[in-house]
């Protein structure tokens, strides 16, 4: 029977680290089992392991907006389920606990002695949700148009897959990434169990243990910030149906080793979808504050405890069902994290960097007939100046942390051919310290296809800080005729589709 006692701190540093590296290897096994560039190229998934009661335990660096919105919506979601092992549930609805629609999580229960003791969860991004555009990303209106909603339902139980259930979602296949997904799972309760065999203490004691250290060093972190309050805002460009200039503002509290992070003000919910639920803008303010907590600090539930929220009802950042939320988790969440940078730029100016570029830039294409393809991507852009040196150039940052999809593996899935993939040489912003670079991605339609583009900083620049100067905006175009920000279009075989994405913000004065 395992011991009550505490682990020393070696010992705790340890199970930190398996714990992690349960979850990396979830990754691996999910990265090399699924089908889909979107996964195994892209690796646009995350994975981790929570408590009994949801509260997150370790994860891996994968996508900060996947893993701050399922560490705050976790414990409501099992919560909410009657669980038996063998187990296994799949969820997307944004409202429910999931981001966007093309984000599905699979979640599995850890059984020991017949008690539950944990869970074991991964997120992936499918490029075909069931919408009626190729991508599942639509310039939509409501959440019924962005594809199928999964409410939290079994996928397996006891054991056997439910495969009728995919079967009437999304017709007959092989649905190759759900069960990749669920082999990840496999995979890290497999490792769980290893890692708990080893404890030398119950492992309900040695994650309340965690939890707490945690804790301990955000509260010791945050009491470092000078006490105050500081505000600033931001705006999205628009909503692709004619709201523009739409405000996120923020006031963010400091005092007495807390935190608290209150959006009143910010603009009400809109028709188009940059929408997000409140997981959402949870896990950008997770983000930004975890970027300030020591490097050792465990990711976990104990490590946001000092952190509150007030995200008024009805505005961007916690919309209400039936709400449109497609670019919500991808674009409304970058500029969530830009507000809340910038609050913190007003009481720390030497530990913020200026604003990167602000937009994961979403590109979704496929087939208009015959052969059904769907392609989805994110294109990089640059990162801020900062106080300790240069921007990056052609970076994923902050909210996403996927890879591109490599232009061997793009021409050789999909009728599209890449002319130019480049730097966009002078895109960052100038200063003491420069702003990165954006990138330029060319296509070249080989067949007729429907495109969407939901992309952001096309209209109001990333900002410098410090005196340092905004970064060009981006730019989007078909055969050389300028887009919209959020644009759905047919194209032939033989148009180009451009997109410049923005660069970053300098950071102080020339």
């Amino acid at each position: 029977m395992p011991s009550t006692k505490q682990l020393d701190p070696v010992k705790l540093g340890l199970f930190v680290s398996r714990l992690e590296a349960v979850c990396e290897e979830m990754g691996a096994v999910l990265q090399r089992a699924a089908f889909s560039p979107n996964i195994k190229d892209r690796l646009d998934f995350s994975c981790a392991i929570f408590d009994a009661r949801g509260a997150l335990c370790a994860q891996a660096a994968h996508i900060p907006v996947h893993l701050g919105s399922m560490a705050y919506a976790m414990a409501d979601i099992v919560g909410a389920c009657d669980w038996s092992p063998g187990d296994m549930l799949v969820l997307n609805d944004p409202f429910l606990g999931g981001t966007h629609l093309p984000d599905v999580t699979v979640i599995a229960p850890y059984f020991r002695d017949g008690q539950l003791q944990a869970f074991i969860a991964n997120r992936a991004h499918h490029a075909d949700i069931g919408a009626e555009t190729p991508g599942s990303m639509p310039l939509s209106r409501s959440l019924d148009e962005e594809g199928v909603v999964i409410p939290p339902t079994l996928l397996q139980r006891g054991g056997v897959l439910q495969r009728q259930l995919l079967n009437d979602w999304f017709g007959e296949g092989e649905h190759g990434d759900f069960i990749a997904q669920i082999s990840a799972n496999r995979c890290g309760l497999m490792r769980l169990d290893e890692v708990i065999n080893a404890l030398p203490v119950a492992f309900a004691g040695a994650v309340a243990q965690l939890q707490d250290y945690a804790e301990q060093l955000a509260r010791a972190r945050l009491a470092d910030l000078p006490s105050g309050r500081y505000q600033f805002s931001d705006v999205m460009d628009d909503d692709g149906f004619g709201h523009q200039d739409l405000a996120i503002v923020v006031e963010l509290t400091l005092a007495d080793g807390r935190a608290h992070v209150d959006f009143s003000g910010t603009a009400e919910q809109v028709a188009g979808n940059i929408n997000c639920p409140h997981s959402v803008a949870a896990a950008a303010v997770y983000y930004v504050f975890r970027c300030l907590m020591p490097d050792e600090a465990p990711v976990c539930a104990g490590l946001f405890r000092p952190i509150s929220l007030r995200v008024p009802e009805g505005c961007l950042l916690n919309a209400r069902r039936p709400a449109a939320v497609a670019a919500g988790n991808v674009e409304t969440s970058m500029r969530a994290c830009d507000v809340v940078l910038g609050a913190l730029a007003r009481a720390v100016p030497e530990l913020i960097p200026a604003a990167a570029h602000g937009s994961m830039n979403n590109v979704a294409m496929g087939s208009r007939q015959g052969r059904p393809w769907h392609y989805y991507e994110t294109l990089a852009g640059g990162s801020g100046g900062h106080s300790a040196g240069a921007g990056l150039s052609a970076v994923q940052c902050h909210m996403t942390n996927t890879l591109n999809t490599p232009i061997e593996s793009l021409e050789m899935h999909y009728p599209l051919r890449i002319v130019r993939y480049a730097l966009r040489r002078g895109s960052g912003g100038e200063g003491r310290h420069c702003g990165g670079d954006g990138l330029i991605r060319e296509f070249e339609f080989l067949a007729a296809a429907r495109f969407t583009l939901l992309t952001e900083r096309r209209r109001v620049s990333p900002w410098g800080l410090a005196g340092g100067a905004a970064a060009a905006r981006g730019e989007n175009r078909l055969n050389g005729e300028l887009l919209p920000a959020k644009v759905s279009a047919d194209a032939a075989p033989g148009d180009r589709l451009s997109i410049a994405t923005p660069g970053g913000g300098g950071w102080g004065r020339l």
